[in-house]
């Protein structure tokens, strides 16, 4: 099976791509309050960014979903 370039661009793996950033950074968040001395800082701007990555996910979602007929 060949990959058309486009596909590799598809809202669909987008979608996939992020959620995987999201877990990746969720796991960081937590190995990170795990140790003492924790930089809070740092574990703040990774929140944000996953709370932003959150919010992409949503709208990619709600663009994927099939539209209802009025």
């Amino acid at each position: 099976m060949t990959l058309n370039p486009d596909d590799l661009r598809s809202p669909q793996r987008l979608c996939i791509a992020l959620q995987i950033e999201h877990a990746d950074l969720n796991a960081l968040i937590d190995q990170l309050n795990l140790n003492p001395g924790i930089d809070e800082l740092r574990i703040q701007r990774l929140k944000k960014r996953k709370l932003l990555l959150r919010d992409q996910i949503a709208r990619l979602q709600q663009q994927l979903l099939p539209q209802e007929p009025a």
